[in-house]
């Protein structure tokens, strides 16, 4: 038997960068190895620390280079994935037009695979989360925004120019009278759906309702701050408010999914993220997509919750090296 190959994926974020070495079978080495990634001071500090990180997540593994066969990088952001070029994202401010498959490629003499993030977290997931037995999976990230991908017979739909699986940004509502979304269209579901946008819909509700409600006492406790959490967490105590708030999310995103299954077909469908951890949550999105959903698709298509937490972003990345090494 010969010897197992070794991956290392690596997860750029806003905030930090997380990488890992990962095994054939998509189990992580070691712990991941998280750097500060800075974005303030620049791409080329940027593209060092993703390198150091790199080199910290192999060393974490005990691996010296020579033990890795690939590595897979996922970043944020409006991007050229076949070009390898981060382009112009929010995130990472002030990067543009930044070489970073062919600056790490050059850097560890090494195949290197540049994906979205989004589709990273999609691919592991498919790989070895909760589509691991699927042919088919689209997966909806629920955080700050929404985002998505989608993966057909372990192919990722990346589209002709990047934007494949950009599952935030189909219209739930029409478009000229629904809420604003961040990329300033309106009726997406990111402006329905996303953690923030959840805040913002209870925040609505709120001014609205002449009932007594614990999110009104919560919001004027807490300095009229709350997050998400929170308002999940007033549902689950039973407030009446908070509990249709969450209520209208599992139907925003249940309308999401089954524009995506009316285009997609998909084995199943699953929800990434924070807001992604209640069973119950989950069973009212489901119980929407059968009642809203095309009547064939929706009797067999599966509605799960996703199991890899915030390592999907580095295994998915790994599991994109190894599929591009498999497939050459």
């Amino acid at each position: 038997m010969g010897k197992q190959a070794i991956y290392v994926g690596l997860d750029v974020g806003g905030t930090t960068m997380k990488a890992a070495a990962v095994d054939d079978g998509g189990k992580p080495l070691s712990a991941p190895a998280v750097m500060d990634t800075h974005p303030e001071r620049g791409q080329d500090a940027g593209l060092q620390t993703m390198c150091e990180t790199i080199r910290r997540a192999f060393a974490a593994a005990q691996l010296d280079l020579k033990d890795i066969a690939a590595i897979g990088v996922a970043t944020p952001g409006l991007m050229d994935i076949k070009g390898g070029l981060i382009l112009d994202p929010p995130n990472l401010k002030p990067w543009k037009n930044v070489p970073v498959r062919d600056f790490i490629q050059k850097t560890f003499n090494k195949p290197t695979v540049f994906q979205n993030d989004a589709n990273a977290a999609a691919y592991g997931e498919f790989w070895v989360g909760s589509g691991r037995e699927a042919k088919s999976m689209v997966l909806f990230t629920l955080g700050t925004g929404v985002g998505g991908g989608i993966i057909i017979d372990d192919v990722i739909i990346e589209g002709e120019h990047s934007h494949g699986g950009e599952l935030g940004h189909v219209r739930i509502v029409e478009p000229d009278r629904g809420r604003r979304c961040g990329c300033g269209a309106r009726g997406c579901i990111e402006a329905y759906a996303s953690a923030t946008n959840v805040v913002r819909r209870a925040r609505d509700d709120m001014a609205a309702y002449r009932g007594e409600t614990q999110l009104r006492q919560f919001f004027t406790a807490n300095n009229e701050e709350f997050t998400a959490k929170d308002v999940f967490d007033l549902a689950i105590g039973g407030d009446e408010l908070a509990m249709k708030v969450i209520d209208d999310t599992a139907y925003y995103l249940a309308l999401g999914a089954c524009a995506v299954i009316g285009a997609v077909d998909p084995e199943m469908i699953v929800f990434g993220g924070g807001m992604a951890v209640e069973d119950w949550f989950r069973d009212k999105i489901d119980a929407y997509v059968r009642r809203f959903g095309l009547p064939f698709p929706v009797k067999t298509v599966k509605v799960k919750f996703a199991t890899l937490g915030s390592d999907a972003g580095f295994i998915g990345a790994a599991g994109c090296a190894r599929l591009a090494m498999k497939t050459k």
